[in-house]
C-alpha cells in the first residue's frame, strides 16, 4: 500500500481575470434567482455601513474643532453629537439587518445551487462521465462550492463596503496630506498581490487533494456501513482501513501545514508594514498639529481615517482573496453545470414508436475508455418483436454491456443499434427508456418504504397500491412484505427512521433474495412496456424461487419482447432463441435443441452445469 501523497491531477491552467469575473457574475446571478429581496437588502446595508463611519468622523472633527473655538454654539454641538448618535444607531441596526439578510442568502443560495448542480448531473444521459474519477473530483469540489456559494457574495459585498469606507477615508487623508494618502495606498499593494497568490495556492491545494478527500469518504463509508460491517469484522479490516484513512488525512494535513506556514509569514510581514505606516502617519500628524499646521479636529479625523483605511484595506484584501479563492472553486460548479452530455441529443429526435419489428445490433464495437480493451468487437444480433432471447456466456464476455448499450447508457464507438430500423442515437434517450423495463444485475436498495421501493418503477403510479401489490405478487414478494411490522409502509432501512423521529419504530432490512424480488417487482410496474430486460434476475434466489419467478415471468411476457441475461443454462433454455457471447461477438445462436446438437460452447456450458446436479456413484459401489 502506498502511503505517499501523490498528485493524480495535472495542474489546472492559470486562472485569468475573466474566469474570476465570470465566477463572480455567475454567483450573483445565482443569488438573484434564489433571493433577490435579501440581496437588495444586503446592498442597502453595505451602503449604510460603508458610509456611516466617514460621516461620523467628519462630525467628530467638527465637534473637536468647535470645542476649541470661541465661536462654537451649544446648539450646533448638540446637533452634531445627535448626528453621531443617529449614525451609531444606523450602524447597529444595519449590522443586525445585514446578518439576517446574509443568513437568508446563505440558505437560499445553497439550496438553489445544490438543486441546479443535481439537476445538471441528472441531465447527463449516460454513465461515461459518472465513471470518470476526474469528473468525480470536480463534482466533489462543485458540491463544496455550491454549499459555500454565498461566501463569494458575502466577500464581494463586504469588499464593496470596505472599498466605500476606504475611499471616503482616503479622501479625508488626501485633504490633509496627498503624500500621506499615496503612502497608505502603496502599503496595501503588496498585501493585495500576496493574498491573491495565496488564494490561488489554496484553490490549487483543494484540487490536488480532492482525490484523497474522496478516498476518505470511501473509507469512512466502509467503516460505518452495515453491509460492509460483516467482512470488516470477520477479516479484521477495521484498523487497516482506518490506517489508510489516517495516511490520506496526514497527507492532506502536511500540504495544508506548508501552505499555512507560508500564509503566516506573509501576513506577519504585511501586518508589521501596515502598523509602521500608521505609526509614522500618526507621529507626523501630531507633529504638524504641535507646530500649528493642523487643528485638533484634523488630528482626530486623521486618527479615525488611518484606522479606517487600515481596517478597510485589511478587510478589502481579505475579501478579494476569499472571493478569488471561492471564484476559482466555483469554476468547478460551472464546469459540472455546463458540461457537455456524453450522450448528445439528436437535433431532430425521431418519435419512439411502439416496438413492431424488433431490435438489431449492427457491427457494434464498444469499450469503456479510449485506451481500454474492446468489450464488443463487431457484434451483430437481431431480436425480433414478440420473441424472447437469452444471452449467455462466461463472465466478462460483454453480456451486461449489451444491456447498457440497449438502454442507451452508452453509445457504441462503431456500428449502431436500431429500434424498428431507427438508430438509437436518433431517438430521445428518455423516451426510449420509457418503453423499456429492466432488472439490472446489481439493483438498487433504496432506503425508503417497501411501497416506495416498488412504486419507483413507474412514478406515475407510485401511489397506486393495487398495482404495487400486483407487481409484488408477480415477483413472489407480496407475502413477505405484508408480514412486515407496518406492511408496505415499513421503512426498508436501518439508517433512517420512517418519520424522521427517534420515537418511531426502526426500519427493517431484507435479505439479498428478497431485495432481488423487490427489484423485480419494481420492473414489473412496467410490465406492459415494449421490452423487458432481465440481467441475471436469479441472483440471490434459491433454485425453487428462481424457477417459480421464471415461470411467472414467462406467462406474463408471453408474446412480448424480452431479453434474459443469465449464466444459468436451465433458465435460458426456455427462451425462443439463445445466443452465446464470446470474444465480443455472437459465437453461437439458436434454440436450446439446436445448440445442444451443435455441440459447441453452449452445449459444453449446459453439460458442465448439469453435471453438478447429477449424483455421482460412490467409489467402489456396484454398477
Amino acid at each position: 500500500m502506498s502511503r505517499a501523497v501523490h498528485d493524480p491531477h495535472p495542474p489546472e491552467p492559470k486562472p485569468r481575470p475573466t474566469t474570476l469575473l465570470r465566477g463572480l457574475a455567475a454567483v450573483f446571478a445565482l443569488t438573484l434567482r434564489a433571493c433577490p429581496g435579501a440581496l437588495a437588502t444586503r446592498v442597502a446595508t453595505v451602503l449604510v455601513v460603508g458610509a456611516a463611519p466617514i460621516a461620523a468622523s467628519w462630525l467628530l472633527k467638527y465637534v473637536v474643532d468647535s470645542l476649541t473655538s470661541p465661536d462654537a454654539t451649544a446648539a450646533a454641538l448638540t446637533w452634531a453629537a445627535a448626528g453621531i448618535g443617529v449614525l451609531t444607531v444606523l450602524l447597529a441596526t444595519s449590522a443586525a439587518v445585514g446578518s439576517y439578510a446574509d443568513a437568508r442568502i446563505r440558505r437560499a443560495t445553497a439550496t438553489r445551487a445544490q438543486s441546479e448542480l443535481l439537476e445538471a448531473v441528472n441531465r447527463l444521459g449516460g454513465l461515461a462521465r459518472l465513471e470518470q474519477p476526474a469528473f468525480h473530483d470536480r463534482l466533489q469540489l462543485a458540491i463544496q462550492s455550491a454549499q459555500g456559494a454565498e461566501r463569494l457574495v458575502t466577500a464581494a459585498l463586504q469588499g464593496a463596503q470596505g472599498l466605500l469606507t476606504m475611499a471616503g477615508f482616503l479622501g479625508s487623508v488626501l485633504l490633509i496630506s496627498p503624500v500621506l494618502a499615496v503612502i497608505v495606498v502603496a502599503a496595501a499593494v503588496p498585501a493585495l498581490f500576496a493574498q491573491l497568490a495565496n488564494s490561488r495556492h489554496r484553490a490549487d491545494l483543494f484540487w490536488r487533494t480532492s482525490n484523497l478527500a474522496r478516498r476518505q469518504i470511501f473509507y469512512r463509508g466502509l467503516l460505518t456501513d452495515t453491509q460492509a460491517a460483516k467482512e470488516i469484522r470477520l477479516y479484521g479490516l477495521g484498523s487497516y482501513f482506518a490506517q489508510r484513512l489516517r495516511a490520506d488525512l496526514d497527507g492532506i494535513n502536511r500540504q495544508e501545514e506548508l501552505l499555512d506556514r507560508r500564509l503566516v509569514r506573509h501576513e506577519t510581514a504585511l501586518a508589521a508594514l501596515g502598523a509602521a505606516v500608521s505609526t509614522g502617519a500618526l507621529v507626523w500628524g501630531v507633529h504638524r498639529a504641535a507646530t500649528g499646521h493642523l487643528t485638533a479636529g484634523d488630528v482626530s479625523l486623521l486618527v479615525a481615517a488611518l484606522a479606517g483605511v487600515q481596517t478597510s484595506l485589511i478587510s478589502l484584501v481579505g475579501c478579494i482573496a476569499q472571493g478569488h479563492q471561492t471564484a476559482l472553486l466555483f469554476g468547478h460548479f460551472l464546469y459540472v453545470t455546463q458540461v457537455e452530455d456524453d450522450l448528445p441529443a439528436p437535433a431532430a429526435p425521431v418519435e419512439v414508436s411502439p416496438l413492431r419489428q424488433g431490435i438489431e445490433f449492427r457491427d457494434v464495437w464498444f469499450r469503456y475508455t479510449d485506451d481500454g480493451p474492446w468489450i464488443l468487437r463487431g457484434l451483430d444480433l437481431t431480436v425480433p418483436h414478440g420473441t424472447s432471447l437469452a444471452v449467455v456466456g462466461l463472465n466478462g464476455a460483454g453480456k451486461s454491456t449489451l444491456v447498457k448499450l440497449l438502454c442507451r447508457l452508452y453509445d457504441p464507438q462503431r456500428g449502431s443499434i436500431h429500434w424498428d430500423g431507427t438508430d438509437l442515437r436518433d431517438l430521445a434517450a428518455d423516451e426510449l427508456r420509457r418503453r423499456i423495463s429492466v432488472v439490472f444485475q446489481d439493483p438498487m436498495e433504496y432506503d425508503l418504504t417497501a411501497a416506495e421501493n416498488i412504486g419507483l418503477g413507474d412514478l406515475a403510479a407510485r401511489d397506486d397500491l393495487p398495482r404495487i401489490h400486483a407487481a409484488a405478487r408477480d415477483a413472489d414478494i407480496h407475502a413477505a412484505l405484508a408480514r412486515l411490522p407496518q406492511g408496505y409502509d415499513t421503512m426498508l432501512s436501518r439508517m433512517f427512521f420512517p418519520d424522521d423521529t427517534e420515537e418511531s419504530a426502526s426500519g427493517v432490512q431484507l435479505s439479498g433474495g428478497q431485495w432481488q424480488r423487490l427489484a423485480l417487482a419494481r420492473a414489473l410496474m412496467r410490465s406492459e412496456r415494449d421490452l423487458m430486460i432481465l440481467d441475471e434476475p436469479g441472483t440471490g434466489l434459491d433454485a425453487v424461487a428462481e424457477r417459480h419467478i421464471h415461470d411467472r415471468l414467462t406467462a406474463l411476457r408471453q408474446g412480448a419482447t424480452s431479453i434474459l441475461v443469465s449464466h444459468r443454462m436451465g433458465t435460458a433454455r426456455a427462451a425462443d432463441r439463445i445466443v452465446v457471447i464470446a470474444g465480443g461477438v455472437v459465437q453461437e445462436a439458436g434454440t436450446h435443441e439446436e445448440l445442444m446438437l451443435l455441440g459447441g460452447a453452449y452445449a459444453e456450458l449446459f453439460r458442465t452445469q448439469a453435471e453438478g446436479y447429477v449424483e455421482q456413484p460412490a467409489e467402489g459401489s456396484l454398477r
